[in-house]
């Protein structure tokens, strides 16, 4: 299955321009073969997450935010992984949504690990770990930016069957080791493939530093090496899952009995 995976360059956190970029990414992507388009961590709302763009971007599952970007989905026949505050009742969360190439809602997914005293003080933490579905032939998962930084959540998903994880991000300087190194390392200790799609620029004080990431599980990686606004297109190859996890079987010969 051909992905692609979008690195945007930040600065616009006006709703109506984030969904324009969304639309032309995945009017290219579409153009390009893939089924599926990642985006990055709250690519609707943008960074800096202010109290404008917030009450722009914010709102439920069911609401006008989410539904334009089902609108897309439909428009060119992919599936989009996109970022977007999520309300629901009194508590925001940080959430990424997968929608079906026919618009509808097929997972949604909220941060479980909030990074730094801002997020935590905005965002309630997610308390579901593993959130899975079927798409083609994959079993595709989704964690979100420092969620990935943890083995544990890696490790959860690959011993309940996750293929592709999915992981929006808002990787920012001086950390670029965890797009280089980590994830990598996470997709090949875990015989999966990670798809890591991040912002790219400075803005509001923030600097992203790109470098967004499709990790197979045999060790290859694709990127985007520049700090340009770019589609990252891969394809995922099923075969490539089976004959890495059959040279390199860490998940057979684990001893979960001496971790407790």
């Amino acid at each position: 299955m051909r992905i692609a995976c979008l690195q945007a360059a930040c600065g616009a956190t006006d709703v109506r321009q984030l969904l324009e970029k969304l639309r032309t990414a995945a009017r290219r992507a579409a153009d390009e073969g893939a089924k599926l388009l990642v985006t990055p961590e709250i690519s609707i709302g943008g960074y800096p997450l202010q109290a404008g763009n917030l009450a722009q971007a914010a709102g439920p599952v069911d609401g006008e935010r989410c539904a334009e970007v089902s609108a897309i989905a439909r428009e060119f026949g992919i599936g989009i992984v996109h970022g977007w505050p999520e309300t629901d009742g009194p508590a925001l969360y940080n959430s990424a949504r997968l929608v079906a190439p026919g618009g509808e809602t097929l997972a949604v997914y909220r941060k479980a690990h909030l990074y730094g005293r801002a997020e935590r003080a905005r965002f309630t933490p997610g308390e579901e770990g593993v959130v899975q579905v079927s798409f083609g032939a994959l079993t595709l998962g989704m964690l979100i930016c420092y969620d990935v930084e943890f083995p544990e959540t890696v490790r959860a998903h690959a011993l309940a069957g996750t293929d592709l994880l999915l992981v929006p991000t808002g990787l920012m300087r001086p950390w670029e080791f965890v797009a280089r190194t980590l994830v990598p390392a996470r997709a090949f200790e875990s015989q999966l493939y990670i798809a890591y799609a991040n912002w790219t620029g400075d803005n509001g004080g923030l600097s992203f530093c790109g470098h967004t990431t499709v990790a197979a599980p045999d060790g290859t990686t694709h990127a985007v090496t520049g700090d340009r606004e770019d589609l990252l297109v891969v394809d995922i190859d099923p075969l490539v899952l089976k004959r890495a996890r059959a040279s390199t079987t860490y998940l057979r010969d684990r001893r979960p009995e001496l971790y407790a």
